[in-house]
């Protein structure tokens, strides 16, 4: 029935609705960020982005314990019970509380492991950003649970903005690192203050342990499933660097962030936007599959194209963009596009393992791919960052689709019904290649600028896509048109 939680013009509408303040918010937090790091790079000394380094190292590392496990069992339960709610936020305050304690305790040593008395207070700093932090992940999760989009991105906006203009006026008040690490502690102590101001529930004083039962499982496999995914991204980056020079790695780490980071943007706030939505559909596998074939293809109707392209013009992207003196980048990033690409088409398949409470499911896989990409770094390593480009690539070309075979088996519909929905968007970037790779070859030969080249490529690209689509692909891009509308209101929650 219309305007019912879980109906499906609803869901329709508020993945839109999400989709679309996901894209705005994205838009300007990356844009203020840009601005932040323009600014403070002209105010700041090497010294002091020294010293905050040291210290968003160190809170990196412990963002992991403080990711709210507990918020995404909330998130993807059909019904909460009397005190669930309330127990996951003292239980979430609780971890915040002794990793903020912890911090400050370890604020001394970390001090005299680095030698420089000055990041103590820094230390001490982000570690009360832990508690700060931890205090609102409830509110933030049961907004997510109730796909209130628009909210939770206002806030996230908002929160940046603030942020940001404290950074910078700190930065020019002359108080070095303070300005990077106080930029953090403003925007989560607003965004904490506003998740309060806009979630109409708040914790009362009890605590279930028959919520913790009930909800532990889960999170103990989200929480597992967290760690084992951003232990395999960083080991085999430390596994490098004991081993190779540290320009190999530079290289390595510099075409992982040009393939990888940007496609992580888009992936993080899909995610967010899909769990729910996925979470949302009751368990109807037919209409779950449907939803995540349709939105992986459009996925892929952008991941496609633009990393086949980027791996065809990458000697003239690395020329223009990062410099000629990065020339050795150009064929890992042609080797990692393979990852990307075929990463990319993965993005929702964990959404909808935990939406179908298969969190460990999601965990034994993760622990296969966590022990395959280890070996895969390390069986690379005697053929240098090349040898360990060409072995991940390998061993995600493996990987991967045992990822797409677990979801496909849990929705209970063929794989071949997945990877066919690609067929048209696979044809339309073939055809954009077959034109790409000798129109380069003869600029090269022409001995056109790497600019000139890279615009002419990017326009031609473009346009054979778009007309291979038109042709190959005319349901992918009906269905781009169907997106792109103006959503209908979205009916509030009953």
């Amino acid at each position: 029935m219309t305007g019912e939680p879980g109906a499906p013009d609803t869901i329709s509408a508020r993945i839109r609705s999400g989709v679309a303040w996901k894209a705005a918010s994205q838009i300007t937090v990356q844009l203020s960020r840009i601005v932040v790091v323009l600014i403070l790079a002209r105010t700041l000394s090497l010294h002091d982005w020294g010293l905050a380094f040291e210290v968003l190292v160190f809170s990196g590392f412990v963002v992991v314990f403080t990711d709210n496990a507990f918020g995404t069992a909330l998130i993807q339960r059909r019904k909460l019970h009397k005190g669930d709610r309330s127990t996951v936020f003292w239980l979430s305050a609780g971890v915040g509380l002794a990793l903020a304690l912890l911090g400050i305790a370890l604020s001394g040593p970390l001090a005299d492991y680095y030698g420089e008395p000055r990041v103590r207070p820094l230390f001490t700093a982000v570690s009360v950003g832990f508690l700060i932090s931890a205090l609102g992940t409830t509110q933030m999760a049961l907004l997510a649970r109730e796909m209130r989009f628009r909210r939770l991105e206002l806030r996230q906006i908002a929160a940046t903005l603030v942020g940001a203009v404290a950074g910078i006026t700190i930065a020019l008040k002359g108080f070095g690192p303070w300005a990077i690490v106080g930029q953090q502690l403003v925007e989560a102590t607003m965004s904490t203050v506003l998740l309060w101001c806009l979630t109409p529930w708040h914790p009362s004083l009890r605590f279930s342990g028959a919520s913790l039962g009930r909800l532990g499982s889960f999170a103990g496999y989200v929480f597992g499933e967290n760690l084992l995914y951003q232990a395999g991204r960083n080991l085999g980056t430390l596994v490098m660097g004991g081993v190779l020079r540290a320009s190999a790695v530079g290289a390595f780490a510099l075409a992982s962030n040009v393939i990888l980071v940007p496609f992580t943007r888009i992936a993080g706030p899909l995610q967010q936007v899909f769990f729910p939505a996925f979470s949302r559909m009751n368990g109807d596998r037919e209409r779950i599959a449907d939803v995540w074939i349709r939105a992986t293809r459009l996925i892929a109707m952008f991941a496609m194209p633009a990393l086949v392209g980027l791996a065809i013009v990458a000697p003239e992207f690395v020329d223009v963009v990062l410099g000629p003196k990065k020339a050795a980048v150009a064929p890992l990033i042609q080797i990692l596009a393979w990852v990307g690409l075929v990463q990319s088409l993965q993005t929702l398949n964990g959404e909808v393992l935990l939406a179908l409470n298969r969190a460990r499911t999601l965990f034994r896989f993760t622990a296969f791919w966590f022990v395959v990409t280890l070996g895969a770094f390390a069986v690379g390593l005697p053929w240098g960052v090349k040898g360990v480009a060409v072995s991940y690539a390998i061993s995600t070309t493996l990987v991967e689709p045992v990822r797409a075979y677990i979801t496909t088996r849990a929705l209970g519909i063929p794989l071949m019904r997945f990877v066919g929905s690609f067929s048209g968007v696979a044809q339309a970037t073939a055809i954009m290649a077959v034109v790409l790779l000798p129109a380069r070859a003869a600029l090269v030969s022409a001995a056109v600028p790497s600019a000139a080249q890279l615009a002419v490529l990017v326009v031609l690209g473009t346009g054979v896509f778009a007309a291979g689509c038109l042709l190959r692909a005319p349901d992918v891009m009906l269905e781009l048109r169907r997106v792109l509308r103006p959503s209908t209101p979205v009916p509030a929650p009953s």
